[in-house]
């Protein structure tokens, strides 16, 4: 399209309609995913979640579909496990300015107080340094790389994989998870959009950009990794209240998770 109009098919994905916006990529075949009525519980929906394409991308298309999001509103994603939840509808999509109204800071301590009380006395051990006092949100990190090139060069590692292409109408990439109605972390956290808000902090302060998504998980690029122990320690902390599985069926403890994130340009969530 040499006026690099936004392709017609696109336009329902916003609420105007993706009026003035842009699209200089040709797209590969595929079609728009409409959210499931009988799995919303939420009635017809006014329009659909995603576009998604009908075969595999490379991560050179992902990384064009991103430089064009300024323009044409769309997040490119990444989809793992194309047949359920994509195809079949299984999201419930979110307004993403309802993320405003939560904080990572308000996420970590709820989780934290949440899960400690559960917790038996010598479980603790576990979040050594902190025990049961909630660290809060660690630092910001230091960029080693543009976090676009490093999103381009996870795009990359998981497009051999074999995955579709999302699109998303939404801002940015933590927004796109609630906009899409992912439901990845459900057995965690029955709402999307307050994980959302942590995703936001982390783009902020860790350079973090949203690549992939699966049926139950989740992949970052970080462009400012912890590089120290201590600071990946407390990292480690908020990815322990973001997704405990990675600790907890990993290596155990917050020490060891730690060992695992520091300086890794690459952050991968599952959740049981």
């Amino acid at each position: 399209m040499s006026d690099h109009r936004l392709p017609r098919e696109l336009g329902p994905l916003f609420a105007d309609g993706g009026r003035g916006r842009r699209l200089g990529v040709a797209l590969p075949p595929g079609d728009v995913v409409w959210p499931d009525p009988g799995y919303t519980g939420q009635g017809v929906p006014a329009r659909p979640a995603f576009w998604m394409s009908d075969e595999p991308v490379t991560g050179a298309d992902w990384a064009l579909l991103r430089e064009w999001h300024p323009h044409s509103g769309l997040w490119p994603l990444l989809l793992d496990e194309s047949a359920q939840p994509w195809s079949v509808g299984q999201v419930v999509p979110d307004d993403p300015r309802q993320i405003d109204h939560f904080t990572a800071e308000g996420f970590m301590a709820e989780v934290w107080q949440e899960w400690v009380a559960q917790m038996p006395p010598d479980a603790l051990e576990e979040l050594d340094p902190y025990g049961a006092i909630c660290p809060g949100p660690a630092a910001p990190g230091v960029l080693k790389a543009e976090p676009e090139a490093v999103a381009d060069w996870l795009a990359g590692e998981l497009a051999a994989r074999g995955m579709p292409l999302g699109l998303v109408a939404a801002g940015r990439g933590a927004d796109a998870l609630a906009v899409m109605g992912w439901q990845g972390a459900l057995h965690h956290n029955e709402w999307m959009v307050p994980m959302a808000a942590v995703v936001r902090s982390w783009e902020d302060r860790f350079g973090a950009r949203v690549v992939g998504v699966g049926f139950n998980t989740l992949e970052l690029s970080v462009a400012a990794p912890p590089v120290d122990h201590e600071h990946a320690l407390h990292v480690a902390a908020e990815h322990w209240t973001f997704c405990p599985d990675n600790v907890v069926q990993g290596p155990g403890d917050l020490q060891g998770y730690a060992a695992q994130i520091m300086g890794r340009h690459a952050w991968s969530f599952w959740w049981d």
